[in-house]
């Protein structure tokens, strides 16, 4: 029972650190101390980690995301505990899950892939990837994973560029450009979706990478078909609307790495 306790405590911990690095790496792309979003005030650690959790110059509640994550992250480590993946093991497992937590939070709030953190990535990535696969199947996994993702980019890069050429007035044109600004008009994938795929397939080495992305690439499909169901539903679907597609991947590999 203590040490389940202590798993707990680990895995709020961790939540702590998802949220942390979720609030402050969108932002100035380094660590900083924790700051208000809405009007940038440094918050005090007890403030920001514990209670009230408040803005104490604009009033400001942090989202109910640092709730949520803290839970889930408590679920995690549990699970971990009680059942850890026999090729990864409850520590390693969990730090795992920090990462894919970080990916996913920001990329579903701010639809990036980060640079800084792609390469903790790489450096995380390969270390599993030696440690489950060997060094070759390992460098192969990341190299197809990246390169298949990259043709697709370029892929949707062409598309855009193709659509846009056929604007032919000058106020389409404008209009289309504005729309990119507000990133309502991009490509299908982002090259930090790329980044991600090379990642990940160092983790799942050759050939699993190619089962990570069929996976990923079938969760993305389902979950994009209902959100856009239910946008269509609620009159407020556009064609052009830009989704996040790392937390797919990350899915893709929890399923394959954890169970």
């Amino acid at each position: 029972m203590a040490l389940a306790f202590i798993a707990a405590i680990a895995g709020w911990l961790s939540g702590m650190v998802v949220n942390y690095l979720s609030d402050v790496l969108p932002y100035r792309r380094s660590f900083a101390v924790p700051f208000c979003i809405q009007c940038g005030t440094p918050m005090v650690l007890v403030n920001y980690l514990f209670w009230p959790r408040q803005c104490a110059n604009c009033g400001k509640h942090r989202s109910v995301r640092s709730w949520l994550v803290e839970i889930v992250f408590v679920g995690v480590s549990l699970w971990l505990w009680y059942g850890p993946p026999q090729t990864l093991g409850f520590i390693s497992g969990l730090i795992l899950m920090v990462y894919f937590g970080v990916v996913t939070v920001i990329d579903l709030e701010h639809r990036l892939i980060l640079h800084p953190v792609s390469l903790i990535g790489v450096a995380l990535g390969a270390g599993i990837g030696i440690y489950l696969h060997g060094v070759y199947l390992t460098l192969l996994g990341g190299a197809v994973g990246f390169g298949i993702m990259l043709i697709l980019y370029y892929l949707g890069v062409g598309y855009v560029r193709l659509i846009t050429r056929r604007k032919r007035k000058l106020a389409e044109q404008q209009a289309v450009e504005a729309q990119e600004e507000q990133g309502e008009v991009g490509e299908g994938l982002g090259f930090g979706d790329v980044n991600l795929s090379g990642v990940i397939g160092l983790m799942l080495g050759w050939p699993g990478i190619i089962a990570g992305l069929i996976l990923g690439i079938i969760l993305a499909g389902i979950a994009s078909l209902g959100y856009i169901l239910f946008m269509v539903l609620s009159k407020r679907y556009h064609p052009n609307m830009a989704l996040p597609y790392g937390p797919y991947l990350v899915a893709a590999a929890v399923v394959l790495l954890y169970f």
